[in-house]
């Protein structure tokens, strides 16, 4: 596999984002309920992204990729698909990078989501579900010039989400385990190898809903794999798909894929 992330690279690529994003803190969870299901001694720590800029991880990897872009191509503006949260940070980037961003989300997302997009200045499309809403977006992207920024996949994206998690290894220098969301693997695939860049015996655990397990299928098949269709709740998790480069980080990084109800 090509373009592996290094820890040089991805500390450069924190110095790149610079104030655009920010290194969000963490926070020990403190919790009778929890204490109860782990054992005696346990520490358990969240990185809380939701205090990043837009709520979410996701301009860490948009402004990795669009950061590295041309005049020309921000100038023409991008184009993204998602069910929130990247659309979100797209428009966000677009916004502060002096571009315009087409986002296509499928009907069932979040009102807010939908309504924050158009906040920061994003026109959005809405389609039936999210395997037409990738259809489209190619579309877009052949008719107007836009460049697309993928959700999850790709070296840049990776080194974005990877900055999360260096930033958790050097705030928690004594990290055992790390629990990661899986949706299209693009946050697992970053985070993984820059913890085991960093913490080469730490364990990395990726978590998918059982509606939305294209990683795991694609971990038993040895290839990315494709879902007929997403059944869950967790709407931010409901790739329909897993693509190579973040496949590829997982499978050489991610030490187990677990799945929960």
């Amino acid at each position: 596999m090509s373009d592996l992330p290094t820890l040089e690279a991805i500390r450069a690529t924190r110095a790149r984002l610079g104030d655009l994003v920010v290194t969000t803190p963490v926070r020990a969870w403190d919790d009778p309920a929890l204490a109860r299901q782990v054992a005696p001694g346990t520490r358990v720590v969240l990185k809380e992204e939701l205090f990043q800029r837009t709520g979410t991880f996701k301009p860490r990897g948009a402004l990795a990729v669009m950061l590295e872009l041309p005049k020309d191509a921000l100038a023409r503006g991008v184009t993204a698909v998602s069910a929130g949260n990247h659309a979100i940070a797209v428009a966000y980037a677009a916004g502060v990078l002096g571009s315009t961003a087409k986002v296509v989300m499928p009907r069932t997302a979040n009102p807010y989501r939908v309504a924050k997009c158009r906040e920061l200045g994003a026109a959005v499309e809405l389609v039936d579900d999210v395997h037409v809403a990738f259809d489209r977006v190619k579309q877009i992207e052949a008719d107007e010039g836009r460049t697309f920024v993928h959700p999850f996949e790709g070296p840049r994206t990776a080194l974005g989400t990877a900055t999360l998690g260096l930033e958790l290894v050097e705030q928690v220098p004594d990290v055992e385990a790390v629990i990661v969301p899986i949706g299209g693997g693009g946050l697992c695939a970053g985070v993984a190898a820059a913890v085991k860049l960093a913490r080469p015996d730490c364990r990395v655990y990726g978590v998918e809903p059982e509606g939305a397990d294209s990683m795991r299928r694609s971990f038993a098949a040895g290839s990315p794999q494709s879902i007929g269709s997403v059944r869950t709740i967790a709407d931010s998790l409901g790739a329909p798909h897993a693509a190579p480069y973040s496949f590829g980080l997982c499978r050489r990084y991610v030490d187990e894929v677990v799945l929960v109800s």
